[in-house]
């Protein structure tokens, strides 16, 4: 089976992100599938091209043994505005559509991963080309998310944005949902037929993601041999409020003189977050770029505490961040400053404690539980770490999606008619 994969971010060599998607097409091409990935050219957290990428339109490369990539065209506006965003956005949809036409290959059946929702347009289009069923992958609730944080204000943008989202759930054959929250919100918000959508989250990388120990080369390298070292690890966003972990730190930094803040990765708003600790004086606070995914449990292992936050949003209440399976993966106790299903997430799995979202006071009781209780912490990562195994291990959810596009490409799933497709609300 030819599986053609539309991913705007999907990762390249050594880049830091998410990698889910990269070990997934690894494991049906190692199960005899042939995977191409259309991907984009700029990373989502530097908004940066590589060299070997400028000026040219789409190249070619392999990601391990039956797995092509082709980078595809995008706009370097990237990280300039949210306009400049949206137009990288539509470089990709153009460039992807002409590469998946004219260099990928007769595919068998498709998924489009989103956000950002813009790939619709391409896999409806990619769909007609090929004759085959699409997989629509919902990774986050877009547009809401852009329009509940402020990020996306323009009213135009904010009706095409509706818009693309109608066509991505109307001409997929199948939608996917990372959540039980996004599967929900499609059912009673957005009138998509529940028997149309399956539940296959991002799951815990426990082939990268291990157990080691906390005295590592990265505690000696960084200077944090001796402190209790708290760490962060993602996206710099807006939408991420690392902020609130820097009036964390700046509250504690004469009360709690071993503690330091590890935050790892990169992202828009990651010079202003230096600029801000650097103005308030905070030396317990250590800025990191992000590392590729095969050093990252390294520095899980050097952390006492990991943690997971958002801005306080109820858009937020619907998402698993992907970095908490890989503290899980760790065995490393969580504070989770995310409420809904993140928290019942981490709470159900006995895996860490739940901070209100922008609260420094919760954040700060939350952090004294755990360095007061040294035994339940490593009791936490030991639950953490056994939920995990036993009901998120990724090469499992792998063979269960690799199962629902061995069906919709045998044509043992009943095709999408018009009476089936979801009647949406008009937002704009």
């Amino acid at each position: 089976m030819n599986i053609l994969v539309l991913h705007q971010y999907y990762l390249g060599k050594d880049d830091s992100g998410g990698s889910r998607w990269n070990q997934f097409a690894r494991y049906w091409a190692e199960r005899g599938h042939q995977v191409t990935v259309l991907a984009g050219m700029v990373h989502y957290a530097t908004g940066r091209k590589a060299p070997a990428y400028k000026g040219r339109f789409v190249v070619r490369e392999e990601d391990g043994p039956g797995v092509t990539v082709y980078r595809c065209h995008v706009s370097e506006s990237y990280n300039r505005s949210f306009l400049g965003r949206f137009w990288a956005y539509l470089s990709f949809a153009f460039s992807s559509t002409l590469a998946g036409m004219f260099r990928a290959g007769k595919a068998d059946v498709i998924v489009a991963t989103s956000p950002p929702l813009t790939v619709a347009v391409t896999m409806w289009l990619l769909s007609l080309w090929h004759g085959c069923r699409a997989v629509f992958e919902v990774r986050d609730l877009w547009p809401e998310s852009a329009v509940d944080t402020g990020v996306l204000k323009s009213r135009p943008l904010i009706y095409l944005s509706y818009r693309l989202e109608e066509l991505a759930y109307r001409r997929a054959s199948w939608i996917n949902v990372l959540t039980p929250a996004f599967e929900q919100a499609l059912v009673e918000r957005k009138g998509v037929p529940r028997r149309r959508i399956s539940m296959i989250p991002n799951g815990a990388d426990l082939d990268l993601m291990s157990p080691g120990p906390k005295d590592n080369a990265v505690r000696r390298r960084l200077g944090l041999n001796g402190h209790f070292v708290v760490s962060y690890f993602g996206a710099h966003g807006r939408a991420n409020r690392l902020g609130q972990l820097l009036d964390v730190a700046e509250r504690i930094r004469t009360t709690h003189p071993d503690v330091r803040f590890l935050l790892v990765g990169d992202g828009m708003e990651k010079p202003n977050l230096q600029a801000d600790a650097a103005r308030r004086g905070l030396d317990n606070v250590v800025f990191h770029d992000g590392v590729p995914k095969e050093q990252v449990a390294d520095f899980i292992n050097a952390s006492d505490v990991c943690t997971a936050v958002l801005m306080r949003n109820d858009t937020f209440r619907t998402v698993y961040p992907n970095k908490v399976f890989d503290y899980m993966s760790c065995k490393r106790p969580i504070i989770v400053a995310i409420d809904g299903v993140a928290r019942r997430l981490v709470e159900g799995a006995g895996a860490g404690l739940f901070a209100e979202p922008e609260d420094p006071d919760s954040f700060i009781q939350a952090l004294d539980t755990l360095r007061s209780q040294p035994r339940r912490m490593e009791a936490m990562g030991e639950a953490g770490y056994r939920h995990a195994a036993a009901h998120y291990d990724r090469q499992a959810l792998a063979g269960k999606y690799l199962a629902l596009l061995e069906r919709l490409a045998g044509g043992s799933e009943r095709r999408v008619v018009a009476e089936d497709r979801p009647s949406l609300a008009r937002r704009a």
